[in-house]
């Protein structure tokens, strides 16, 4: 089994290796397969990016990400420029819902509205997250499916997505569906198996939420 030590090491050396990724102003700590990070990024892609990086990495069981964005001073913009930035993006982008608002504060960004989609919603904070001199996105957007699904469908459209993809395990994926709301349950192998049922959960008509409690063990 990988030690506390390898497991961090192999998280430093990730970082070092993609050169996507600045790493020199970042401190990793791990606790039991939790992985923290700490430190500065210079934008908030960077940011998303260092996640993804890091839960590529076998034995990662959990990220806890505490990196702070610090903006060049080329960088930093004011509300009402950064605002005004990413409503051009959406009137631009035919994936984003159209009556999606936004408040911005301190270079934070709301994202309020509702989509029927939760990849139309997803593309709305991704096009947010792409503005210069954002430091953080919360999406607030709710799902408001076009149709009621029934309960044992959406379990079945679940598992079969799951057991198309080679790279899953899906007999240890449990799916507990009430109304338009699915809960994930189980284990998975990688975090890329966790993304996968989230991402299958997400792709059936009707769901409107997704709680996904499936545990990552690597090993």
């Amino acid at each position: 089994m990988q030690t506390t030590l390898g497991l961090q090491e192999d998280v430093i050396e990730q970082l070092a290796f993609d050169p996507r990724v600045g790493s020199d102003d970042i401190a990793v700590a791990v606790k039991e397969g939790v992985v923290t990070l700490h430190g500065r990024v210079t934008s908030l892609p960077q940011k998303w990016l260092v996640e993804a990086v890091v839960k590529r990495v076998k034995g990662v069981r959990a990220l806890v990400d505490e990196l702070v964005v610090d903006l060049p001073a080329t960088h930093v913009r004011n509300d009402t420029d950064i605002a005004l930035s990413i409503e051009r993006r959406f009137e631009t982008n035919s994936i984003v819902p159209r009556g999606i608002t936004l408040i911005v504060r301190d270079c934070y960004v709301t994202l309020q509205g509702e989509a029927e989609w939760h990849y139309q919603a997803q593309e709305a904070a991704s096009e947010a997250r792409r503005v210069t001199g954002v430091k953080g996105v919360a999406n607030a957007i709710v799902i408001k499916g076009a149709v009621r699904p029934d309960p044992a469908e959406v379990t079945r459209q679940i598992h079969a997505a799951l057991q198309r993809l080679a790279d899953m395990d899906a007999k240890n994926v449990y799916v507990t569906v009430s109304d338009s709301c699915v809960k994930l349950s189980g284990t998975a192998r990688s975090w890329a198996e966790h993304d996968n049922a989230t991402q299958a959960a997400w792709s059936v008509p009707g769901v409107t939420h997704v709680d996904n409690a499936i545990s990552v063990h690597p090993w």
